[in-house]
Parts: structure tokens; sequence; C-alpha cells
């Protein structure tokens, strides 16, 4: 016995011990890893006859859940936990299954217990349990203590969410104040000051250098709190070769170098050792894919630069490149930017060199020529849709609820042919009622002429003629309850199938049906051309679905009211198909429609659309 006491002395000691160091570490966790095992040993100490737990969590920004921490052992195989694990994740809900299997568990029966944790309607971690036999109301505990320790952990990820959140906010803010300050200022150079100015307190540097490109080379234009240096300097030429060195590589570089960083850097390195700084990194700043700067923040003391804010400088770069861009290029005037492009062309155009842009120039002119005497058909384009000449709607005759769809877009019908039926229950029923309250009403009136009543007879008489309108009405809506095809055609549009037992209202569009011949196009015309059609022209059109045909179509009408489409102005213009209708064609074809509105040169057909906007401009200009 007193064996068995000390056996018992040493094991609660053990514990005590564990749980007291399990404790030390939640309270001050160097990290979360630290933090998410001692969670789980002190959980695990409260929960009886536990034999192992595994611990579920999520990265940030992430879906997939790994382990984040394991008990007793971190090293042992815990895959038998998976699958209650993998069932906890997808229903995310509370799991008690017997080891081994998926079934509940039993009394006296070893038992897997899974508990999903959650924040927002996200789900965040699992912690899943390996229970030994014992009472059921052991298991019962277990939830109960896992679900109020799940609180540390919600709160942890509370936490990370908000310092996440607050880390973004102060990303966000320091990015509109750096933008704001490089904008305060037209010319480019006071700009970068600012910013290198701002930067340099922001990010905790000792001196931030910008750097422009000219002529293949970085020059160090500015220094953080430095209103003048020697650009002959060897302060300036240890910092332009950095800045050279992210030009041509046109990657952020930085010394020291990540671990994972295979650029080498030996310009970088070099400048560091001359300039006596622990670490520097620089980041291009580009526009349009071309680096047009460099950025290169110093720490003479360290510490170096980690990854959050490498990402932070070169977002940085980015953003400041179109503004430092738009900068430079206003600091040259209009005539200076169009001068230089004009002396670049003729330089290009008229120098020893590019035997590649002269012969195009010579091709252009002659093509040009040849596009001014060349006279064809001048003809005006638009979008067209096919439809029939008479197309027929098929409406709802009363108010009810679709109870049969017999036929959908695109089906042939034949005239009297059922499209659909409505649910005439409730007619029939309604039918029933008046037929009930006539009979009613004619033993009534047959009493009454028994009696010698006539004014009884009378009013009786009115109300059964009143009941047999009723009935009347009642057999037409029932007549009416199947729609049928006014005639042989296709239907265009309507399709009920997917809605059965839908309400619908009277008047509501069922079904269009065209004829199977007879046919008109409708072209959408720009305003822009309609003033050169007419009637009686004639032209081509080609269909999406029939692409290998050309029909001949002719214009027959045109309406004098312009419709807005896709933002322009168009009239509609009617027109009919010259010829037999081949085989293929339905109505609600789509495609392009060519009338012939005249002769004209190549080149005025292809520029017509530019000198008839710079003709109404001139004249909205002109005062």
């Amino acid at each position: 016995m007193e064996q068995s006491a000390r056996v018992y002395s040493l094991a609660s000691e053990l514990r005590t011990r564990a749980e007291s160091a399990a404790w030390t570490s939640f309270s001050a966790p160097a990290d979360a890893s630290e933090m998410h095992a001692a969670w789980l040993a002190l959980l695990a100490g409260r929960i009886d006859r536990a034999c192992t737990a595994l611990l579920l969590t999520r990265e940030a920004g992430k879906t997939a859940f790994g382990v984040a921490a394991a008990w007793p052992d971190p090293q042992r195989d815990l895959q038998y936990l998976g699958a209650v694990a993998r069932r906890v994740l997808e229903r995310r809900e509370g799991v008690v299954a017997a080891a081994g299997g998926e079934q509940p568990a039993r009394a006296d029966e070893a038992a897997h217990v899974g508990y999903p944790i959650e924040l927002g309607g996200e789900l965040h971690a699992a912690v899943v349990f390996d229970i030994g036999p014992g009472p059921l109301v052991d298991l019962q505990s277990a939830l109960r203590q896992i679900h109020w320790a799940s609180a540390w952990l919600i709160d942890h990820v509370r936490q990370r969410l908000l310092a996440e959140s607050q880390a973004a906010l102060a990303r966000n803010q320091l990015f509109n104040d750096v933008l704001a300050t490089a904008l305060l200022h037209s010319r480019v150079e006071p700009s970068a000051l600012a910013v290198a100015n701002e930067l340099a307190g922001r990010l905790g540097c000792d001196r931030v250098s910008v750097g422009l490109e000219k002529s293949g080379r970085v020059d160090p234009v500015v220094m953080s709190n430095t209103a003048s240096f020697d650009p002959r300097s060897d302060l300036v030429r240890w910092l332009g070769q950095a800045m050279d060195e992210v030009l041509d590589i046109g990657v952020a570089v930085s010394h020291p170098a990540p671990a994972q960083d295979g650029l080498g850097a030996h310009a970088h390195a070099d400048s560091a050792r001359l300039l006596q700084v622990a670490a520097i990194l620089s980041v291009p700043v580009r526009h349009e894919a071309q680096t047009i700067g460099v950025l290169t923040f110093e720490r003479n003391a360290g510490p170096p630069f980690d990854a959050r804010e490498r990402e932070l400088a070169v977002a940085i770069g980015v953003m400041l490149g179109p503004v430092w861009a738009m900068q430079r290029s206003n600091e040259r005037g209009l005539f200076g930017r169009l001068s230089d492009a004009l002396r670049e062309g003729l330089h290009e155009a008229a120098g020893p060199g590019s035997p590649g842009l002269k012969l195009g120039a010579a091709m252009l002119a002659l093509f040009l020529a040849f596009s001014a005497l060349w006279t064809t058909d001048h003809r005006v384009s638009a979008r067209t849709v096919v439809e029939g000449e008479t197309q027929r709607s098929a409406v709802a005759p009363f108010e009810g609820f679709i109870a049969q769809a017999l036929v959908r877009a695109g089906d042939t019908v034949r005239k009297g042919q059922p499209l659909a039926r409505l649910d005439d229950r409730d007619l029939r029923l309604e039918h029933s009622r008046w037929t009930a309250e006539r009979e009613q009403l004619t033993r009534r009136w047959q009493v009454a002429q028994a009696q010698g009543d006539r004014a009884a007879m009378g009013v009786l008489a009115a109300q059964i003629r009143q009941v047999e309108a009723q009935l009347a009405l009642a057999d037409e809506r029932i007549g009416r309850a199947a729609l049928t095809a006014p005639f042989d055609g296709i239907v265009v549009s309507g399709d009920l199938s997917q809605q059965i037992g839908a309400p619908v209202e009277t008047g509501k569009l069922l079904f269009e049906i065209a004829p199977l011949e007879g046919y008109r196009v409708m072209l959408e015309v720009d305003d822009r051309d309609i003033a050169r059609l007419a009637l009686r022209q004639t032209g081509e059109l080609v269909l999406s679905g029939l692409p290998g045909q050309v029909l001949p179509i002719e214009v027959r009408r045109i309406m004098p009211v312009a419709v807005q489409r896709d933002g322009r102005n168009v009239f509609a213009v009617e027109a009919s198909i010259t010829q037999s209708a081949p085989a293929g064609l339905r109505p609600g074809m789509e495609g392009i429609g060519k009338v012939t509105v005249g002769q004209r040169s190549l080149l005025w057909i292809w520029t017509r659309g530019l000198i008839d906007w710079l003709r109404l401009s001139l004249w909205s200009w002109w005062p």
C-alpha cells in the first residue's frame, strides 16, 4: 500500500509540474505553436480518460487545415483520428464516435470526440480526443470541457484577426500618406525629397534615397533630410552602384539577403560595406513595365529588412511610379514633348538605318493611293434579327397555376396543338358549386310555382339565370385552361418545364409562335448611316446559324423613330428575303446585314466615320 501511495504521489507531482509548465507556456507563449500545445495539454489534463489529442487549425489566408498541436507526444502518429477530424470539419458540429468506426459510441467503449471552433460563422480550428472506455456521461463532460476551453482559442483568433486588420489599416494609411505627400508638388525632385523624408520616419530608416533613370543608368537625385549634396561624391557613387543593380535585374534587392534569395546582390553587399550600414534595401520604381527610378532604404545599426517591409517597399515603388513619370513628363512642357516625338520619328524615317521603316512607309503610301482610286460598293452594315411576318402570343387567360408544359422554345407545333395546361381544379370546384346552387334554386322555384307565389318565382328565376351565367363563365374558363397553337409554326420563346406549379397572372406572356413560312429581317441601323438608306435598296444577309449561306434582302420599310441600343441610337429598318428561305432558317436568328447604298472609294469608306466625327466636333466647337 505504501508503494502504491508513493507511485500515486509521484504521478500527481508529475502532473502538477506538467500542468504548471503548460500554464507558463500558455500565459506567455513564444509563438502560436507553443500556445496551441499548452492549450491542448491543459485541456487534456481536465478530461478524464484522455489518451491522445489533436488540434487542427487553419492559417490566415488559406483554406486547408493543418496539425497545430498533438498530445501527449507531438511525434506520435495520430492518423487514426483523421476520420473523426474530417467529419468535424465537414459537418461543423460536435462528433462522438466509437473508436475505429463511424457509429456512435456506447457505454464502456473507447470513443473519439471531435469539436469545431468557429468565430463569426467561419471555422478556424477543430480538436479531436481519443478517450478510453468508460461511462457515456464522461463523454458529455468532455464535450463541455472542450466547449468551455474553446473560448481561449476563439480569443486568440479574434486577437490575430484584429492585429491583421490593424496592420492592413496602417499599411493603407501609409500608402495614402505617401501618395498625398508625392502629389503635394508638381515637380519630381521636391516630390521625391518629401517622400524620402516621409518614408525615413515611417519605416525607421536612417536614410532613404531616390534615384531616377537616365540614359540607361540611375542617378541619385535626393536623400532624406539632406538639402543638397555633391553628385560627384563617393556616397553618391556607391548608392548609384546599388541602384544600377536594381535597374539591371528589375526586382527588389536587399542586404543581408533572405535565405531563399539566389540573386547574389554583390553591388549591394559592396555598397553596404563601403557605406558602413547594417541593412540596405533597394526597390524599383516602375511605370508601364519600365523601371524609371529606384528607392533605396538604409539602416546603420539594423535590424535587417524583413519580408513584410520588403513587400511594403515594393508596393510603394509601384504606387509612386505613375506619379513621378507624370511629373517628369510635365516638366518638359507640351512643345518639348511634341518636338522630341517628331524628332525621333524623322530620325528613324530619314536616317541611314531602319530600312524596314522606309519600306513600310513606301508600301503605306502605295496602299493609300490604291485605296483612294479604287471604287467599290459602299454598304451599310447593321445587326439583324430574323422574325416571322406574323407572330402570335399565347398568354395566361386567367390567374392560376401551371399544371403541365407540353412544348418549349424551338418546338414545331400544329394548329390546335396544346401548348400548356393550367390547373383547373379550382374552376371545376367552382363549377360544381354553381351547379349545386342552380339545383337548389330550381327546387325553390318549383315550390314557389306549386304555391302560386309569382313574386318569389320572379326573384328565383333571376337568381337561376345569374347562376347559369356563372356556370357558363366557369365552363368557358375551363375550356381555356388548355393553351393551343393558333396556327402551324414554331415556338419562338417560352419554356414552362421548370415552372410546374408556379403561379401566373392574367395576360402574362407564356409563348410566342411564329409561322414556318414568311419571314422579315429587322436591321438596327446606326443613326449616322440611316440617311443613306432608301426603299427598294438591296443587300445581303449572313446569319450566325447559317454562316455559309448569303441571303439577298431588300429594304421594305424604314421606321422614323430611333431607339437606344447598347449606348447608341439606332433605327429599325424592315427588309425581306427575296428568295425562298433555306431549310435551316428559324425566327430569332441573328446575323449581319449589309445594304448597298452607292459607289465610293475604299479610302472614303474606311475614313468616313472619322471624317464625320471631325466635322461634327469642329462645328460644335466653332463659335
